[in-house]
């Protein structure tokens, strides 16, 4: 994974919990940011590193991760006091998404494949992904294909925890209701369809690849390779959990 400097902070999205903002990076690359120091602490960063980079395991399109490294002393340049605090409050590593120009909301009307939606959805319980709901679909067309966005809200049940260590076990275990909201749910095809496929992409190996792109100065990444192993070991309820809530919205 790369890591960029941010040069200049361009613009907020007043958007989510996590106070994202349009950061202009030494690579001449625009980025949208989210940062350590805004109110989901760094377990938001993780979440969206691992989850992320998950779902472009699977095949999925997830725009370029970067690590961004922040240098406080740009937070001045900015007239608003809170984005000041929230910059300064970031100093050091923070997660970035390569801004895609020109990308389009989801739009119902356009919905894609059967398959690519059912892959979709398989991926959001995987990861526990609570955002991505006909409110909030966290879908971008670009280049005339589907992409996903903003995977912060992936393993919520961490949020729960101390500060020492989560029990990612037992989060495995515990059913994910909330599946039925998913946006795309009502035109996927069955998942039973694309798991053994999809589960066969996330070996071992790849978990913990994906685990040791997180910074150590986030926490310790073994709980969400821990979780994610667990959550694939078959039989895996979740398939069948959101296969009865696409026949019930069906």
């Amino acid at each position: 994974m790369r890591t960029v400097v941010a040069t200049r902070y361009v613009t907020p999205f007043r958007e989510g919990g996590s106070l994202p903002g349009l950061v202009e990076a030494d690579d001449d690359g625009l980025y949208v940011v989210k940062f350590r120091g805004a109110g989901q602490g760094p377990r938001a960063l993780i979440a969206e590193l691992v989850a992320g980079e998950v779902a472009r395991a699977l095949g999925l399109r997830v725009p370029e991760l970067v690590l961004v490294e922040l240098d406080p002393r740009i937070a001045p340049a900015e007239p608003d006091p809170e984005i000041q605090d929230l910059l300064r409050a970031s100093a050091g590593l923070n997660i970035g998404l390569d801004f895609l120009p020109g990308s389009l909301p989801y739009n119902p009307l356009d919905p894609p494949s059967a398959e690519l939606a059912a892959e979709v959805v398989w991926f959001d319980a995987l990861v526990l992904n609570v955002d991505r709901t006909p409110r909030n679909p966290n879908l971008l067309r670009w280049h005339d294909e589907l992409w996903l966005i903003d995977h912060g809200a992936s393993f919520f049940r961490h949020h729960r925890a101390d500060d020492r260590k989560w029990d990612a076990a037992a989060a495995a275990r515990e059913p994910f209701p909330a599946i039925s909201e998913h946006v795309l749910i009502d035109g996927a095809a069955p998942l039973s369809t694309v798991d053994e496929r999809l589960a066969s992409r996330l070996d071992a190996s790849v978990l913990q690849r994906i685990g040791a792109l997180v910074p150590a100065a986030w926490g310790d990444a073994d709980a969400y390779v821990e979780f994610l192993g667990a959550r694939l070991r078959a039989p895996r309820p979740f398939v069948d959990e959101a296969d009865r809530a696409r026949d019930a919205v069906g």
